[in-house]
């Protein structure tokens, strides 16, 4: 599409959405959110970026395949569920660096994996669609 209204507004809109994205991620262990909400937002922002540049700036913008987000999610959510092993904790129980830390912990470490799977199956449809 050559709307350069649609350009103008997209470069501004896309990085708010990019951003709220990154807050619902953060916020998600403890308030509703988290990294599914957070990669269907993010994916709309990649939409809104290849309907108005086209998927080969969408592409570009990623520097590594979709679905290679899949396989990097996969193995992030199995180490957060393995971590709390090594302190003699049951399979993805949330633990926190340093002790009662909120911020760093295995609950955002399953919360950002859980994010580049959806957003990998996302993108992989998103740009498949609109290739075609």
């Amino acid at each position: 599409m050559n709307s350069i209204i649609l350009k103008a507004a997209t470069r501004i809109i896309g990085g708010i959405v990019f951003m709220f994205a990154v807050y619902l991620l953060w916020r998600g262990h403890h308030d509703p959110g988290g990294g599914f909400i957070a990669a269907l937002v993010a994916s709309t922002g990649f939409a809104l970026i290849a309907v108005s540049e086209g998927p080969d700036v969408v592409r570009r913008g990623l520097f590594v395949p979709p679905q290679h987000l899949i396989g990097a999610g996969i193995a992030t959510s199995i180490v957060a569920g393995f971590l709390p092993i090594f302190q003699h904790l049951p399979f993805l129980t949330g633990v926190w660096w340093p002790i009662h830390d909120p911020v760093l912990g295995t609950p955002i470490l399953f919360d950002t994996g859980v994010f580049l799977v959806v957003l990998g199956a996302i993108l992989t449809v998103l740009l498949s669609l609109e290739e075609t």
